[in-house]
């Protein structure tokens, strides 16, 4: 029987950042990664290249059953603090866009970056090794497929239901409820959401085709990209907004960001062009022409009735859409929901009921907004239970 101070379930960003960091107060923890190597999430995110943070990362960026949860960790460990660990490592990277922060290279670097840390303190990573049995005696005891484990802490870093073919499951969810912890629902987030029938026949053929618009549902609202598929819509506008739709609900899309309010469109009441003359001089023609086949009056803007030149103002700029269904987790990018967080510690992350048991990153009821706010919270939270388990 092999004994550890700390022992951390899950070898993602938030697992290894609690394991480098229990190992560095000289804990002796191992780190348990059924896959056979670490940090697959790590390694596609971001295209290979890792959106490893977000300068502006803040409490508001996150979805919670309790909205300051977070700011506990998130202070304790910042975005700058994890630059600080890249800078050391000499990995070069950038800025794309909105504070997100590229490696100019490879994701791989981050994964090879956490387990230098880990080997500098003494962590024991254990690829290929599956968790069976967790029970509680006295100190934790862990049934694997390498004998059993014992320790006295205990982390939880298995991630949500996202990317089930890197091997996501509910493990973490049937540890929690097994010590009596309670769970917010889980959905899919960050995900594609796709049309209904009626829908998908006049869009699908313009698989593609991208423009901005700002996304709404259930008071959130985003101003990036929407993406056009074959199934529905994607785009960074679109992947936010999922994370706050519910099935059932409408989203809306401002179609024409740039031209806020109606008085654009009502000044060229006096005009001689339809409204798809006037639309494809501000979309790509392909969807302003199967949109305004749908929607828009088809005579010239001189001949439309004010009233309805009005309506198709409020539609451009509140176009109502409601999804049959999100993609579901194959393609989501995140899981919302998990251990509630009134069950743990917001300055630890342990389980208020049940000392020595942590859960950390993906699993807890704590989900980021897309553009490296996951990663920072893999960070913090990781970093804020090790530095006491």
């Amino acid at each position: 029987m092999q004994r550890y101070d700390v022992i951390v379930i899950g070898g993602g960003g938030a697992g290894l950042m609690c394991a480098l960091t229990a190992g560095q107060r000289s804990r002796r923890v191992a780190l348990l990664e059924h896959n056979g190597r670490v940090g697959l999430k790590i390694a596609i995110s971001g295209g290979g290249r890792c959106n490893f943070t977000n300068l502006f990362a803040a409490p508001e960026n996150y979805i919670s059953g309790n909205p300051r949860f977070c700011a506990s960790a998130l202070a304790r460990y910042t975005p700058q603090d994890f630059i600080a660990l890249v800078e050391k490592h000499r990995i070069p990277f950038h800025e794309k866009k909105l504070g997100q922060l590229f490696c100019d290279f490879s994701s791989r670097q981050i994964i090879e970056m956490l387990l230098a840390e880990c080997a500098i303190a003494e962590v024991e990573v254990q690829c290929g090794c599956q968790v069976e049995s967790v029970e509680r005696p006295e100190r934790f005891s862990l049934g694997t497929n390498r004998g059993t484990l014992e320790c006295d802490s205990l982390v939880i870093a298995t991630g949500g239901l996202s990317f089930a073919r890197l091997g996501a499951s509910d493990f973490g969810y049937r540890v929690a409820e097994q010590f009596g912890l309670k769970l917010t629902a889980t959905r899919p987030g960050l995900v594609p959401l796709t049309f209904d029938e009626s829908e998908r026949e006049t869009f699908a053929p313009l698989t593609g085709v991208s423009l901005p618009v700002v996304a709404r549902a259930n008071r959130a609202s985003f101003a990036e990209a929407m993406l056009i598929t074959h199934r529905g819509l994607s785009g960074p506008a679109i992947l936010q907004i999922s994370s706050y739709w519910r099935e059932g609900e409408n989203a809306t899309l401002d179609l024409l960001p740039q031209h806020p309010g109606a008085d654009w469109l009502l000044g060229q009441r006096g005009s001689k062009m339809t409204a798809l003359d006037l639309l494809e001089r501000e979309w790509p023609a392909r969807f302003a022409a199967a949109w305004c086949a749908r929607y828009a009056p088809q005579k010239s803007l001189q001949q439309t009735r004010t009233a309805d030149l009005e309506q198709l103002a409020r539609l451009v700029h509140h176009w109502p859409i409601r999804p049959a269904v999100t993609e579901g987790y194959s393609k989501a990018e995140v899981t919302v929901g998990g251990v509630e967080t009134s069950e743990l510690s917001s300055k630890t992350m342990e389980a208020r009921r049940v000392p020595g048991l942590y859960f950390i990153g993906e699993v807890v009821d704590v989900t980021g907004w897309l553009g490296g706010y996951n990663f920072q919270w893999a960070w913090a939270s990781g970093h804020a239970a090790g530095e006491v388990a």
